[in-house]
């Protein structure tokens, strides 16, 4: 009898201290807490996942019986939104921590996926370092912050200095009008056809990178606008949205840009940068600041001598009217799910990754302009690339894009009417009317102006 009460005080001791291993607070609990960090990463673009590898281990050293759990998803811009967007929708695959791109921003505050940070920002020292335009980026109609900045860019056009000088063309090349640029890529094609003499994505292959790095650079080049911020309505019925769509349907039918089903395919730009730069084959192109990423040593295309063949010039208005040129701006933040059952560890982490040792050498490897003041004083960062001042100059003409929550799917029209010119299906008047209907259907007509 002695024994049997023995042994069965034992077993009770041993599920008292089981139990206790797993009542919250207890150490063991805390072995178990993990943070999961969802991000975009491929081939081409491994800068984020070397960061986040990097803010890991300094965050696990520091913070003894917690797991950072990195996802990185294999993807194109949209496919990793399109990924993320399915991950945000249930609290059993929701991240705690995640890559969010600023136009995504207030969609994602409106349906209700990110965490608010005001209270958090208010105790952390650097992010009095964050300039007042990257804060911006975070903000949802509320007023209140959602998201921390990355870093931001510009778009320029890039072109090669050796395929312009063998068609007579001077360094450095400075179109001031939409038909110096047309001049100089006839000049390109008469020299050697089979150089593309100008890219501009256009399609819905290429997603936002059509209307980023093209469309836009063209409609704001008009005076023009996409939405009003006076009235906040769509701007719809406007003579430079044509305008945009009928440069394009003359360089791609006197197939001065690349063919209409390379255009098509979401992997041009892989060619722009991999092949037809470095072969001489390419002419220009309009793109990001972050090109040279691509081309310096560590990156996925690296090109010796790239900074000798290469040249940089801001994209100009229809005619030269003020302010000369126009640029477009985006970029990245991360974001805290508001799903998350560890919101303040989730921001310590994200301080972690952003603090002024991952940003530099984050915002360095992916040849981003630097948001952080410290980062941009950094001789690091002002060495990185020949090109850094030129493409950061570009902040004085910049435009962002309308951060709305309707935002996305207006971009989705602007990509299928390019699409529609220049597979010729469409006139640039046919195709900027679908786009006026698609607009209105999308947001309804009180929410449009005509312009």
């Amino acid at each position: 009898m002695r024994r049997r009460a023995l042994k069965t005080m034992s077993l009770i001791a041993s599920a008292l201290v089981a139990l206790a291993a797993c009542t919250p607070g207890s150490p063991a609990a805390e072995e178990s807490r993990t943070l999961k960090v969802v991000y975009q990463k491929t081939d081409s673009f491994t800068a984020l996942d070397t960061m986040f590898q990097s803010a890991k281990q300094e965050f696990e050293a520091a913070n003894q019986g917690v797991t950072v759990e990195l996802q990185p998803i294999q993807g194109n811009d949209d496919d990793y939104g399109t990924k993320l967007a399915l991950a945000l929708r249930s609290p059993s695959t929701a991240p705690d921590v995640f890559y969010e791109d600023t136009f995504k921003v207030r969609s994602d505050v409106d349906a209700g996926y990110l965490l608010k940070l005001d209270s958090h920002l208010d105790g952390w020292a650097d992010w009095d370092t964050f300039n007042d335009a990257a804060k911006a980026a975070g903000k949802a109609d509320d007023g209140s912050t959602y998201a921390v900045p990355l870093g931001t860019d510009t778009r320029a056009i890039w072109y090669n200095k050796k395929v312009l000088a063998a068609a007579g063309i001077s360094d450095p090349w400075q179109p001031r009008s939409w038909q110096d640029i047309l001049d100089a890529a006839r000049k390109i094609k008469a020299n050697d056809p089979s150089v593309i003499p100008f890219n501009m994505y256009a399609g819905k292959g290429t997603g936002e990178g059509t209307v980023m790095q093209g469309f836009y650079e063209l409609l704001y080049g008009t005076g023009s606008s996409l939405y009003d911020e006076e009235s906040k309505k769509w701007v719809v019925g406007s003579a430079g949205f044509t305008d945009s769509l009928a440069f394009l349907k003359t360089l791609y039918d006197e197939k001065l840009a690349v063919s209409p089903a390379e255009a098509l395919d979401a992997n041009v730009w892989k060619k722009v940068f991999g092949e037809w730069f470095p072969n001489g084959k390419l002419g220009a192109t309009v793109e990001g600041s972050y090109a040279p990423s691509f081309w310096q040593e560590g990156g996925s295309y690296e090109w010796p001598g790239y900074e000798q063949d290469m040249g940089v010039a801001p994209f100009p208005t229809r005619d030269g009217q003020a302010p000369g040129a126009v640029s477009m701006s985006g970029g990245w933040t991360l974001a805290v799910g508001a799903g998350t059952k560890e919101p303040d560890l989730a921001f310590k982490f994200l301080t972690t990754a952003l603090n002024e040792k991952n940003s530099l050498a984050f915002t360095v490897e992916s040849s981003q302009i630097a948001v952080r003041s410290d980062v941009a004083a950094d001789s690091g960062y002002q060495d990185a690339n020949p090109f850094v001042k030129d493409v950061s100059d570009l902040v004085s003409v910049t435009r962002y894009r309308p951060a709305t929550s309707d935002y996305p799917r207006i971009s989705a029209a602007v990509q299928e009417a390019t699409e529609a010119v220049i597979t010729g299906s469409r006139t640039p008047e046919q195709a900027a009317a679908d786009y006026d209907a698609a607009v209105t259907d999308i947001v309804g007509g009180d929410k449009t102006v005509r312009k």
